[in-house]
This record gives structure tokens, sequence and C-alpha cells, in this order.
């Protein structure tokens, strides 16, 4: 039977920088946006991968390898005990372990080595990527909260035309970009984003009946009345033609001490939480609308590259932090392979007393979960790969030139294939 690579073994605890709910269009614009989004990415493996190599250490288990990406070795040490790399291709990293190791120096029960101790220090070592994630996000939000704050709107009564249409029936009637509708058919509307959605409902139930519209008018003083009869789509439902949003600021909130930086960060930390956890929950709930947004190393790469370029630095730290989390939330998943998927095996072994499952059993189930791994990742990246070389061609050669396109597509098909044999091979 052939041997899985050394990275992969049953004692490894494997990152791959690639899942994320980033979308898939990208552009790699420029080199040093690009190497800086590698260099984010890449502190953050290093530091999943610190919490599992600290853990063990801290316990006196014996630890083999600590390698930041894959593929060939660019730098190494071989300490007393540890050899340490780094490799090429810095989009994911491994803490190995000598236990399964043909070559091991250890006797077969040394009780230092990981398989060999309670469940309790394996299970402090397995989650301790996830937990140094976490630890990482938050002190990214409470250093962002305490410096150049997070970006919030403040809302004020009322909605904002901010775009009409050609055949707009509220242009006819004297509607104007930059109107603020404070109030419909006399009701008041709130400070809030929902305000958007109930103009929206109540011009749709007028129908063809007029609507009475408050609007205050930058350069006015107080409001002006005006009723705008609606046209009516083909199911009856009025239409006045304009583009609405909230009637909000941007501003930035900075913690006025650290016990409110702390306060702030937590409540951030929970909110990009659910946001991550609820687009990889739409991949199982709404596979075809979500996959779309399913992205790999290069695509997230990428994603960073534009933050670095288009944004400031809040976008370094919210990037940053939501790469943590989703690193954090896609581990801890009960998978084979997966950190979570060697807690889910701990907790059988508790359930059954203390008893292990049958090491071929064990086996088994993380082979296929680094099976699907792998085929997961080289499905993403030769996509990513394709659509990256394909933006590129439509942005420096005229569509009409279908032959040097087809070229390109060889190419980009040549190069993603590359990447996944020099990533995984």
């Amino acid at each position: 039977a052939s041997m899985l690579p050394e990275w992969m073994g049953k004692a490894s605890l494997m990152t791959l920088g690639g899942a994320g709910a980033f979308g898939s269009g990208f552009q790699l614009d420029s080199a040093a946006s690009t190497a800086e989004a590698i260099a984010v990415l890449a502190s953050i493996i290093f530091v999943h991968e610190c919490g599992h190599f600290f853990a063990a250490r801290l316990q006196n288990i014996h630890v083999s390898k600590f390698s930041v990406g894959f593929g060939p070795n660019l730098l190494s040490y071989q300490g007393p005990e540890v050899e340490y790399s780094l490799r090429a291709i810095p989009l994911g990293g491994f803490v190995a372990f000598p236990d399964d190791d043909p070559d091991c120096p250890y006797p077969e029960d040394d009780p230092d080595l990981l398989r060999n101790r309670p469940m309790k220090d394996r299970a402090i070592v397995i989650g301790a990527g996830v937990t140094a994630n976490v630890l990482f996000a938050l002190a990214i939000l409470f250093t962002q909260v305490n410096t150049v704050g997070f970006s919030q709107q403040d809302y004020q009564p009322g909605v904002k035309v901010s775009q009409l249409l050609s055949t707009s029936a509220a242009r006819e009637y004297g509607v104007q970009v930059g109107d603020v509708i404070t109030a419909v058919n006399g009701e008041k509307l709130a400070a809030s984003g929902q305000s958007v959605n109930a103009v929206v409902e109540r011009v749709k139930a007028s129908g063809a009946s007029a609507v009475h519209f408050d609007i205050t008018r930058r350069g006015q003083e107080g409001s002006v009345g005006i009723d705008v009869t609606p046209n009516t789509s083909p199911g009856g439902e009025g239409r006045i033609g304009v583009q609405l949003e909230a009637n909000a600021e941007i501003i930035k909130r900075i913690a006025a001490n650290p016990r409110e930086g702390a306060v702030l960060a937590g409540r951030e930390f929970v909110r990009l939480t659910s946001v991550v956890s609820g687009s990889l929950f739409s991949l199982v709930s709404n596979f075809e609308a979500a996959k779309e947004n399913v992205s790999g190393p290069i695509a997230i790469v990428g994603v960073g590259a534009q933050v670095m370029r288009t944004s400031d630095l809040s976008g370094l730290y919210q990037f940053a932090s939501v790469i943590n989390i989703n690193l954090a939330v896609v581990n801890i998943l009960p998978l084979p392979a997966l950190d979570g998927g060697f807690l889910f095996l701990i907790a059988i072994e508790a359930l059954r007393g203390g008893k292990k499952l049958p090491t071929e059993v064990e086996q088994s189930i993380t082979a296929t979960g680094v099976l699907l791994l792998l085929g997961s990742g080289m499905v993403l990246i030769l996509r990513d790969t394709l659509n990256l070389f394909t933006s590129l061609h439509e942005r420096f050669t005229p569509r009409s030139h279908s032959a040097p396109r087809a070229a390109a597509a060889a190419a980009a098909a040549a190069a993603a294939v590359a990447a996944v044999w020099v990533l995984f091979f």
C-alpha cells in the first residue's frame, strides 16, 4: 500500500490556508499588495501552527517538525529534536509528531509521545491551533478599536434618494437625487437601516394610488411635501423608479479606554464569527447559490491584495480578523483530517470509556478526510488560477483576438495544474 506524505500522517496537525467565503472574482494587480496579502495569510497560519507546537512542547510532548508552507524547503534548521522549515508555498503549514515515523527515535511506550498521552493532553494540543487563531483575532480587533477604530453607520431619520431611473415617476413629480424622505403618507421613518425596506413596501402596496412624501432637501429649510403617483408592475405593485439608501454616515468609533476596547472587540468578534459561520452554513443549506463564494488560497490572496490596495488600515485589520476566524471555524468542524475531526475521535474514545478506536479505523477515517481535502483544494486552486489568468487576459487582450484568448486559456490551465502539482506533490 502506498504511504501518505509525511505531513499528512495520523500524528500531523496540518493547516491549508484555503477555504473561505470571499467569492471567486479577483485580480492580482500589484506585486506589493499581493506580497503583503501573502504575508498576512502566512502569519495567520504561523500563529495557528504555533498554537499546536507550544501546546505540545509545554507539556513535554515530542515534536519532530514545524513548518510554515508546503513544497520545497527554502530554509531549514535542525534543532536538538525539532526540524524547523520555511517552504516555498506559504499557503499552509504543519506540525509533525514522531509517533508514526518509521525511524522514530523513541520507544513505542514512551509516555511523551502524543498518542500515549491522556485524552485531555491530546485535546489541548489539537485544539490549541483554533484557540491561537481566536486569541489572535481578538488581539487584532482590540488593537483596531483602540487605534483606528471600528467603522460604524450613524443612522439619521429617513432614507436618501441616491439615484433616479430614466423612467422614474418620482422624477416627474419633482423628487431629486440627494433628497431625504423623512415620512411616507404622514408616517415618520425611523433612524434605521430597515427604513429603506419600509418605503419600498409602502410604495408597492400603494399600487397606482398617490403616495405622499415629506422630503428634506440640502440648502432648503424645512420639509417639502410631494405627491407621487407610481407606475405599476404587471402584478399591480407600485413603482416610482428611485434607488434608495439608508440615511447614514460612516463614522469611526475608537474605544475610550482598554476596558471599553475589550468589550467592543468581543462584540465585533461575535459579529464576524456569525458572518463566517453563516456563510459556511449556506454551503449546506443552499449549495447551488453559495458555491461560487467559496474561495481557495489563491483567491483569498487576491481578495487580500485588493484590500491592501483600496482600503486603509481598518481594512487590513478586518481582513486579518476574518481569515483568523475563518481558519478557526473551518478547523473546528468535526470532519476527518481537520482539528475538529481529531477532537471528535477523542470524544468517541471518551464515550467508549477511554478505549481508542482500532488504529486501522482511525487511519481510514483520516485518510478519507485527507483525500477529500486534497480533492477540494485541487478544484479550488484550479478554478482560482483559471479565473486569475482569464481576468488578466481579458484586461490586456482585445476580445476579438480569439486565438490569443484560446492560447491564454491553455496557459492558464497549464499554470493551474502546475500550481496544484507543486502544492500537493
